[in-house]
């Protein structure tokens, strides 16, 4: 996303981009393989529920990273916690392995906005975490 996109709705125009981190309890390493992708696959339908937009999401072992685009009518905190209900619910009801875990996320969040670092470099930072 090399260019900013502003929203233009009716009463409102925006443009707000969260960086979003959350781990799996004790940064346990369960998101490899089809939990991975599978994990992937909710946190996409969950955005396009919302109206969200996903800029750049890269998902390691023990932990996620999402940079997204969201509205004024949405909270940072709401978007972890939709974000990772859902997911927890899916996957520990499809993958026996997770429901080991007392819970599958912790309850801490990290958030940041695009305001104090350019988009562009939140985007880069991510795409290199993933390749590692």
């Amino acid at each position: 996303m090399s260019e900013e996109k502003y929203i233009h709705e009716q009463h409102a125009v925006h443009h707000i981009l969260y960086h979003i981190i959350f781990c799996p309890k004790r940064r346990r390493k369960v998101l490899v393989g089809p939990v991975h992708d599978r994990l992937k696959q909710i946190i996409e339908q969950v955005a396009i529920e919302h109206n969200w937009a996903i800029v750049e999401l890269a998902i390691q072992p023990d932990y996620v990273h999402l940079f997204i685009q969201s509205n004024p009518y949405t909270m940072p905190t709401d978007i972890a916690r939709l974000l990772k209900g859902r997911s927890s619910h899916m996957l520990r009801e499809e993958f026996a392995h997770l429901m080991r875990m007392p819970s599958l996320w912790t309850r801490s969040t990290f958030y940041s906005t695009a305001g104090h670092v350019s988009a562009d470099l939140i985007q880069k930072y991510i795409e290199k975490q993933s390749t590692t």
